[in-house]
């Protein structure tokens, strides 16, 4: 079936929407992050990994009911502009789109980090380039042939990096149970650590948001939308909390390690064990960006299709049905970047934008209740409450982010500004 009004396909159906969100959510974070969180908190680490994933399901739930009244493609830039009007939805786009470019741009780099472990000449000039060129091309040219074949792709690099967690999964919780690793005294961590380690999981925790981005390409959008944000944080939060447990209970104090899994593995599988780990590294950071290839490029499609941006973004492929500018320029700044930036300069630029949109969307579901009361929705229990409670999260987080980089969050909203005057002048020109 295609959209009439954009001439996008929905092809995309609920199962194929929650394998893209945990794409979206499972990136490279998941086998670095563990030995951070067990260096910081020792065996509270999984009791973290559980309030965080707690804390992202509050905001996952504004979000659920939020989404869950509309089925054109846009996400939370679509759900700002709804709630608080133009201005705030083109800044909400700009973060957004700031956000899910600088995080693969950082997994884009990590995976040149794990190649380099098996081929250490990957990290010179020329070869990065070239792998970071056909990394993220390949995929771009993929889903610009349609959304069926990306949603294929999607699914199956899920499958294949959920496969390699589950066998640390396994062989470490059996080993854990026999023989569990001393951990050593370490003393309760203060309130200020605690709340470095939420900040650092819920990082690890977002991406979600760009999986609503295709609503426009989604069989049955607001029944899926919300399908797919519960379905994942469920399978997220599961395998967060199995990883953290064996990269516990396996290493113990030896888990302050830069590749704890890939140490996992090799305790419990041997050095065969600890490759097919890295191997599995690999394949989920492809696997990542695989999803935001997919779900981000329909960001700058909504904003092109609602006069916010040049018409030619909103352009749809006659063949293949798919926004292809939209999905060249996207893969255009990802791979500007990932050469342009290390991983942790991108990681630092997605957190601060990413708390910024999470807090607006918390706020768009008290306002969307006042302004559209008798919309049809997914109504929360409680939800100006939980909505309030979000804001919060995301105030209290951003305490904990670096912003010694906050110009070029300044300067992201000098352009969406920018780019507000454009479009109410360009409207006055239709006129």
């Amino acid at each position: 079936m295609t959209s009439p009004q954009t001439g996008l396909v929905r092809a995309i159906g609920r199962w194929s929407l929650i394998a893209l969100t945990v794409n979206s959510v499972i990136g490279s974070g998941i086998f670095g992050l563990p030995a951070i969180i067990a260096g910081l908190l020792g065996k509270d680490s999984v009791l973290a990994v559980l309030i965080a994933g707690a804390a992202i399901g509050v905001i996952m739930a504004c979000f659920a009911e939020v989404a869950s009244q509309f089925a054109e493609a846009g996400g939370p830039y679509l759900y700002a502009r709804a709630a608080f009007g133009r201005l705030m939805g083109i800044l909400v786009g700009w973060m957004l789109y700031l956000a899910q470019t600088a995080a693969p741009a950082a997994n884009a780099n990590l995976f040149v980090i794990y190649l380099a472990e098996f081929w250490p000449a990957a990290k010179h000039f020329w070869l990065r380039f070239l792998i970071l060129t056909f990394l993220i091309w390949v995929l771009a040219f993929i889903n610009i042939l349609g959304a069926r074949q990306g949603t294929a792709v999607s699914n199956v690099f899920t499958v294949a990096k959920i496969l390699p967690l589950l066998m640390v999964v396994l062989a470490g919780g059996a080993y854990t149970i026999v023989r569990p690793a001393p951990l050593g005294g370490t003393e309760p961590a203060t309130s200020s650590v605690w709340l470095q380690a939420m900040a650092l999981l819920f990082f690890n925790y977002g991406g979600f948001e760009s999986a609503l981005a295709p609503m426009s390409e989604a069989k049955n959008p607001r029944r899926d939308s919300v399908f797919a944000l519960f379905g994942a944080l469920v399978v997220c939060v599961t395998i967060y909390a199995l990883v953290q447990w064996v990269v516990v209970g396996v290493l113990g104090s030896q888990a302050i390690t830069d590749r704890p899994l890939a140490e996992v593995a090799r305790v419990t599988m041997g050095n065969r064990g600890a490759g097919l780990v890295a191997v599995g590294a690999l394949v989920c950071i492809y696997g990542y960006l695989s999803a935001k290839l997919l779900g981000m490029p329909r960001v700058t499609f909504a904003l092109a299709e609602r006069g916010d941006l040049p018409h030619w973004f909103a352009m749809v492929s006659p063949k293949f049905h798919t926004p292809w500018i939209s999905i060249l320029v996207y893969a255009t700044v990802v791979w500007a970047l990932a050469l342009i930036g290390s991983f942790t300069w991108n990681v630092t630029l997605s957190v601060v934008a990413r708390l910024f949109y999470y807090g607006v969307i918390c706020a768009a579901l008290i306002a969307l209740r006042s302004k559209q009361p008798g919309a049809a929705r997914l109504s929360l229990p409680a939800g100006s409450f939980l909505a309030v409670v979000g804001i919060l999260i995301a105030l209290a987080l951003t305490t904990q982010v670096d912003l010694s980089k906050s110009f070029i969050l300044a300067a992201t909203m000098a352009a969406a500004v920018l780019n507000w005057v454009w479009a109410r002048r360009a409207d006055r020109v239709k006129v």
